[in-house]
């Protein structure tokens, strides 16, 4: 598995022209040539607005669904938390083409919105499962503690449940965020003219050129994935959310 790593790095040091391996010489002029290409600029943020957009709408339908389904008692609910996790069991390539015909066709949506829309389905069901790991393992009898005192529905909801919440709420966004940033199948079926999230314009470029150019910017997505990670097993900790 690190084998791919180290050819990616040393390919995006390299002094030289072309993908070769072992590279020939370092150079940083291929990370330079990356933060200057305008396409990659303008894909980029695409790519983060979608993210981040599809990763609150996500959590704004997930965190009521996560509560609903470990504090409610909902007739069918093993039927709904296979419902909620179906767009990880079916083939993104599948998903993405129901979404192509249904938002882009039947509905004639523009494309950032068809994007946004398609990642916030993929993206629900990390944040039903993640946000409803860490409220699966809290002790009920704090909400009963609470109803017990007086405290309403809601007041017990963001007093107690949503504090309870914090950690997988944390976890799951962060996951969502990353997933959205990398996808490929779904936002290539789903992107219009003049409209590409970054994976997708980096899957344009290597279709014409042959330089290092998308090695450097696999670097800095790797480094970028890297440091989120480590930022969030730093804040949270990923015990804290799926257990030992």
């Amino acid at each position: 598995m690190l084998g791919p790593v180290v050819i990616l790095l040393g390919v995006a040091f390299t002094a030289g022209s072309t993908l070769t391996f072992p590279p020939e010489g370092l150079s940083l002029r291929w990370f330079g040539a990356a933060l200057a290409y305008q396409p990659f600029l303008d894909s980029f943020r695409t790519s983060v607005v979608v993210a981040l957009t599809s990763t609150l709408f996500a959590l704004a339908l997930g965190i009521p669904a996560a509560v609903a389904l470990h504090r409610g008692s909902l007739p069918g609910r093993r039927v709904l938390e296979n419902l909620f996790l179906s767009p990880v069991i079916v083939p993104e390539l599948v998903l993405g083409l129901a979404l192509f015909q249904q938002i882009m066709v039947g509905l004639h949506s523009t494309a950032t919105a068809a994007l946004v829309l398609g990642h916030t389905v993929l993206l629900l069901p990390y944040a039903v499962r993640v946000a409803g790991a860490s409220l699966a393992l809290a002790d009920p009898r704090l909400e009963e503690a609470a109803r017990g005192l007086g405290a309403g529905p809601v007041r017990t909801f963001f007093s107690v449940t949503l504090p309870v919440m914090r950690p997988g709420i944390l976890s799951a966004a962060i996951l969502a965020f990353v997933t959205s940033l990398n996808n490929v199948p779904l936002s290539l079926l789903l992107t219009g003219p003049g409209v590409a999230t970054l994976p997708v314009e980096m899957l344009n470029y290597v279709q014409s050129s042959f330089d290092p150019v998308v090695a450097a910017v696999s670097v800095l997505l790797l480094a970028g994935s890297v440091a989120v990670a480590l930022v969030t097993e730093r804040l949270v900790g990923f015990t804290k959310v799926f257990g030992r």
